[in-house]
């Protein structure tokens, strides 16, 4: 026994506890020799059957005796006795039917990991589609949503995991060859020579040609070398020329892909393009047409026949042309009756088709809105897109050249209609974008990236609704007026016209909301009328507007509603003046250039009204037929001639001639809508948008402009009004 400081017990004890039900055998009483040798083999082996059955397993080998059963055994414990055997079982107990009954113990979990997959034949999988299609939506309009707000969270990082693979092995190996002098001065040289061209890659051949011819000299040459140097220098040759032939076809890929070879392209595409359009181009920029001159030195009577047969085919072709487009080209009599020009004298205008920008990327598309460049004349941004909310789709954008009227400069993808665009004026460069779903993008058209530069996605205070105008404005910034700034100014159908700064990012604030008025009649009624209308939004929305053009400082707005407002960027609260005339949407209103205190106003009421700023009551008012007028544009060469898009027509009016009827009418094909218009800078042509994606140019022809652009200031006296008569249509 062993006991601890304290007294207790600490005796190691046994791992084995016996059953204590069972006898233990008696200890010190080992077999005798008179136990043992009395006992024959079976009842040696009876004996050690009943110990087996009594719970004791015993494994025996070779023959039963007295040493091999002391050896197996091995216990001081083990007691055989002859009266301790247990009788065997009877045939009545082994016939006994025993019930044994088999169950199932608790389960115990160690690890759970619930499954992310279901099948598709389970239940409840069309529960799981529908909520992971809620889902991809939610993802995919979370951007641009006016519900979404951005927060920031503070999140815990996961506990980082290291994990180590093993690899193969890297083999690595080296290899060497023998060359010569000759060898590599010949490599140096191949390296250096790029076979950019055919021609070059005939010279890279002859180089090789030279090469094999070098070898052949010098092996003739140092015939004194061993063989072992001959069959390297071959084997050396062989290897150069492989290397040679790899290098050439890399370098015809690579050719084709490098940038220099795109840039010959492109400059090949403008010359052959000059080249189609030459005469066209010449008729635009007002210069005499070069007619290529022919040889005849070398040509006889029959080439010369078949080249008067072909003239006379291509005139006979224009003059069909002509007259086609003469038929959708119509002058009103009353013109005609106004001119102060004897018959034979009159040359009736016209409008002649020079070309027309459209491709395959904007066919079927609508254009529905047209910029010039403010630095390069010759460089056109034409805006696609639908201005119904039924037919809307994706918005293109695209700027083309004068220098290759076949295929846009630059092509800009946008994910929303496009409904208006403008030229910065001192950065020109920049391209502002206004879309139908509100977003206000800024592309760099010098750039080939074709991602916006900035754009209004990410701010709070972005559009609700369609952009329909926007316009860069200047503005000065100081007290004396030297310093001036450009600001880009946008109207929206959420009734707000906003003006946005570039800074760090695009951001904006409100020049104006437009508030809903209530007009005369209106007022006059009962207040249980007034206080029953319940209105969807206080805001009317905004159509257009336009800043004055000697005084940025004011400007007129459109609305829905049919008014005209005019609003100063200094005061926002309340209108300067509000001009009523129009009985439904208010499309365009355009101030006149050399006159700057009138301005026109087109509207979905089939109308066009001339106004001045001092007069709220409109003083001429047009309706030449019954569709809605989409637009209207001054002309930049005279204060009485100005252009007005219908849906089915385009109108040319001059009002020095005639203030009853258009001077000039063309026509659209059918099924095909105008949508709008735009004159050429410096030069005598118009543009022409419609609802097919293609932009038309036209030359204005014998369209006599006034000698004068100063316009007396307005006044009626004996009917007349700048010096014109007054028609009687006057509201």
């Amino acid at each position: 026994q062993v006991f601890d400081d304290q007294g207790k017990d600490v005796t190691p004890r046994p791992l084995f506890q016996p059953d204590p039900s069972s006898v233990a055998p008696k200890q010190g009483k080992i077999l005798a020799a008179s136990d043992y040798s009395a006992v024959t083999g079976s009842g040696f082996l009876s004996s050690f059957t009943m110990q087996q059955t009594s719970g004791v397993n015993i494994s025996l080998a070779g023959p039963f005796s007295s040493s091999h059963l002391l050896t197996s055994w091995n216990l001081s414990d083990v007691q055989v006795r002859r009266e301790e055997v247990k009788e065997q079982l009877t045939n009545e107990e082994l016939d006994r039917r025993v019930d044994i009954y088999l169950t199932e113990t608790e389960t115990i979990w160690i690890f759970d990991m619930p499954s992310v997959v279901m099948s598709v034949e389970s239940e409840d999988a069309g529960k799981v589609l529908e909520r992971n299609k809620i889902y991809v939506d939610v993802c995919k309009n979370r951007v641009g949503n006016e519900r979404f707000v951005e927060r920031m969270m503070q999140t815990l990082n996961g506990a980082p995991k290291s994990k180590e693979v093993q690899c193969d092995k890297i083999v690595t190996e080296d290899k060497g060859i023998m060359v010569t002098s000759w060898d590599l001065y010949d490599s140096f040289n191949e390296l250096e020579v790029e076979p950019t061209s055919k021609a070059e890659g005939r010279r890279v051949t002859i180089v090789s040609s030279n090469i094999s011819l070098i070898s052949k000299e010098h092996d003739q040459t140092a015939s004194s070398i061993c063989d072992r140097d001959s069959t390297t220098s071959s084997v050396m040759e062989s290897a150069l020329l492989a290397k040679i032939h790899e290098e050439k076809e890399d370098h015809s890929e690579a050719i084709l892909k490098s940038e220099k070879f795109r840039q010959d392209l492109f400059f090949m595409e403008r010359i052959l393009m000059e080249n189609i359009f030459q005469p066209k181009l010449a008729v635009y920029r007002q210069l005499p047409v070069l007619i290529e001159p022919v040889d005849m030195s070398n040509t006889g009577d029959r080439a010369t026949t078949m080249e008067e047969a072909d003239t006379e085919k291509e005139e006979h072709e224009q003059e069909e042309q002509d007259e086609e487009e003469q038929k959708d080209v119509f002058v009103a009599p009353s013109v005609l009756s106004n001119l102060n020009k004897a018959p034979e004298e009159f040359v009736p205008p016209s409008l002649e088709l020079l070309w027309s920008y459209t491709c395959d990327l904007t066919n079927g598309r609508s254009v529905s809105s047209m910029a010039w460049n403010k630095l390069n004349p010759d460089l056109l941004a034409v805006g696609y897109g639908e201005f119904d909310f039924k037919e809307q789709k994706n918005g293109l954008v695209c700027c083309w050249s004068l220098k290759n009227p076949m295929w846009p400069e630059r092509v800009f993808h946008c994910e929303h209609g496009v409904t208006a665009l403008d030229f910065s004026m001192l950065s020109p460069n920049l391209l502002a974008v206004g879309m139908y779903n509100g977003i206000v993008a800024i592309y760099n058209v010098q750039s080939r990236n074709n991602a916006a530069l900035l754009d209004s996605s990410e701010s709070l205070d972005k559009h609700i609704g369609p952009v329909w105008q926007l316009k860069w404005v200047e503005q000065d910034r100081g007290t004396a007026g030297d310093d001036k700034g450009e600001i880009l100014i946008s109207i929206s159908a959420d009734g707000r016209i906003t003006k946005w700064f570039i800074r760090k990012g695009l951001g904006c604030s409100d020049l104006m909301k437009i508030k809903r008025t209530v007009g005369e009649k209106k007022k006059s009624t009962g207040e249980k009328e007034r206080k029953s209308e319940a209105l969807i939004s206080r805001q009317a929305p905004g159509m257009c507007f336009d800043f004055h053009p000697k005084d940025t400082n004011f400007y007129l707005a459109g609305t829905e509603e049919g008014l005209i407002h005019k609003c100063s960027c200094s005061y926002n609260e309340q209108f300067i003046e509000t001009y009523r005339g129009h009985k439904g949407p208010v499309y365009k209103i355009a101030w006149n250039p050399f006159s700057t205190d009138m301005f026109l106003s087109c509207s979905a009421d089939w109308s066009i009204i001339l106004w001045q700023q001092e007069t709220q009551k409109p003083i001429l008012t047009f309706s030449s037929t019954t569709a809605v007028v989409h637009d209207i544009v001054w002309s930049p060469k005279s204060v009485f001639i100005f252009v007005a898009v219908n849906e089915s027509r385009v109108e040319i009016w001059d009002l020095s001639i005639s203030t009853l009827d258009p001077l000039i009418t063309r026509f659209a094909t059918p099924k095909v809508k105008f949508t709008t218009a735009l004159f050429a800078k410096n030069t005598d042509c118009l543009l022409l948008g419609d609802s097919k994606g293609q932009v038309s140019v036209f030359e204005l022809q014998n369209l006599g402009t006034s000698h004068s652009n100063k316009v007396r200031g307005p006044r009626r006296r004996g009917g007349t009004f700048w010096g014109l008569p007054v028609p009687l249509v006057l509201p």
